[in-house]
């Protein structure tokens, strides 16, 4: 029990779970391509997005975390029981498709990391080996040892802090860029705004969040539906904390990207970042020649912790639509359906990689997509979270709803204005 270790940082590091997890996975290769990119190409105007995202994201994923506490069962597992079917298949299909085409952005983004380090490794050879060792992983391993492994490469990432304060920037200028929002209306800006909203709140995340709260239940012991129902408060405290790190965590990462980025490709001209040399650049103020390890030590770490999360998340997702049994920790011969999409997803995925795209490109255009599917499933959230029926008094609270609908308006008027100006 957390409550019993009277250790305050061993209590601290069992607190984090799911929570930490989905913040270190929501910096994924596509997550640094896309703040990448942006810092690149815009400088500092994005730097106050981290801002607004930060409590919006931490809000969105407590009230995911909440539903699979109090309910004992993931996202879909709720609609399938509460809703009609037709929202149900719309949410989990949109949910597949845009799941896989970031799983295959990923692989690439991997492949590019390991030629970093090992340049006479091209990048296309090197995917299938990846996608399938880190799909025998999933079948055949455990995703809990991979995340414990792989979270910890992500603190490479880290290493964009340092670079940032190394370049030197005009820090009047990168304090008024945070606190005091740039709004434009050009193609570029509002493409990388919906970008960036769809890599920080990312639908994969909402189902994973409320999957693997149930996960963590089932580890415990209670495989019944009847035990997981309900949640204490110290349990939803706990969660919080776990999700407020994780959040932080992932912020952290993302604003830094695009200052550090910002501070040193855009102000040498660098506005097109074609490749992941391109991003490792920005590191050179900190780590001069071993820019390019750091680099691809976070984006491998980034990447193959979340590439199992893009692809089980459909698979909790369709499994719990359809009623098949799913789970990392089951047998495979007995959850084979839910084997089946992880292994779909994965060969899909790798399959996307040779369409001749180029990985950053893809990395950016993934994010946008994310962007368009997210908002619709937001509303499906947050109306499951107000149910008296499915919540009971654990509905959510004024600021809750006050962030969580924020958060759908922002995603809409994002993806609504960019359509517009597209026409």
């Amino acid at each position: 029990m957390i409550a019993a270790e009277r250790n305050p940082i061993r209590r601290f590091l069992k607190v984090l779970g799911p929570g930490f997890i989905s913040g270190a996975a929501d910096d994924d290769p596509s997550g640094i391509g896309t703040y990448a990119t942006a810092g690149a190409s815009l400088g500092f105007a994005t730097l106050w997005t981290a801002l607004l995202t930060f409590p919006l994201m931490a809000a969105v994923q407590l009230v995911c975390a909440k539903i699979g506490m109090v309910t004992g069962k993931g996202l879909a597992g709720v609609l399938r029981q509460h809703y009609p079917r037709w929202i149900l298949y719309g949410a989990v299909t949109g949910l597949f498709v845009a799941n896989t085409i970031n799983v295959g952005a990923d692989l690439a983004a991997i492949a590019a990391a390991i030629n970093l380090l090992v340049p006479p490794l091209p990048i296309a050879p090197l995917v299938p080996p990846i996608g399938l060792g880190i799909l025998a992983l999933q079948i055949w391993g455990s995703y809990r040892l991979i995340a414990r492994i792989f979270k910890w490469l992500t603190l490479a990432l880290f290493a964009y802090i340092g670079a940032a304060f190394f370049a030197r920037p005009d820090w009047g200028t990168v304090l008024a860029a945070t606190f005091l929002p740039t709004i434009r209306l050009d193609q570029a800006f509002l493409l990388t705004l919906v970008a960036i909203l769809g890599t920080t709140i990312s639908p994969y995340l909402f189902f994973w969040q409320a999957t693997q709260e149930v996960e963590e239940e089932v580890s415990m012991g209670r495989t019944q539906l009847w035990r997981r129902r309900g949640a204490t408060d110290g349990e939803l405290r706990y969660a919080a904390l776990d999700v407020n790190v994780g959040m932080f965590f992932s912020i952290l990462v993302m604003y830094f990207v695009m200052l550090a980025t910002a501070a040193t490709l855009h102000q040498a001209g660098k506005t097109d970042i074609t490749s992941a040399t391109d991003a490792a650049q920005a590191l050179r103020p900190l780590a001069g020649d071993l820019s390019s390890v750091l680099l691809a030590v976070g984006l491998i770490g980034s990447g193959v912790l979340a590439v199992p999360i893009l692809s089980g998340s459909a698979a909790y997702a369709l499994s719990e639509a359809f009623g098949w049994k799913y789970g990392l920790d089951q047998n495979p011969a007995r959850a084979k359906q839910f084997y089946a999409v992880i292994a779909v997803a994965t060969l899909v995925g790798i399959g996307i990689d040779y369409l001749g795209i180029n990985p950053i490109d893809a990395l950016f255009f993934t994010a946008v997509v994310n962007g368009f599917v997210a908002p619709p499933l937001l509303i499906m959230i947050m109306l499951v979270a107000n149910n008296r029926k499915i919540m009971g008094k654990r509905r959510n609270s004024r600021l809750t709803n006050v962030l969580g609908w924020a958060a759908v308006a922002i995603l809409f008027l994002a993806a609504g204005v960019l359509l517009a100006t597209s026409i």
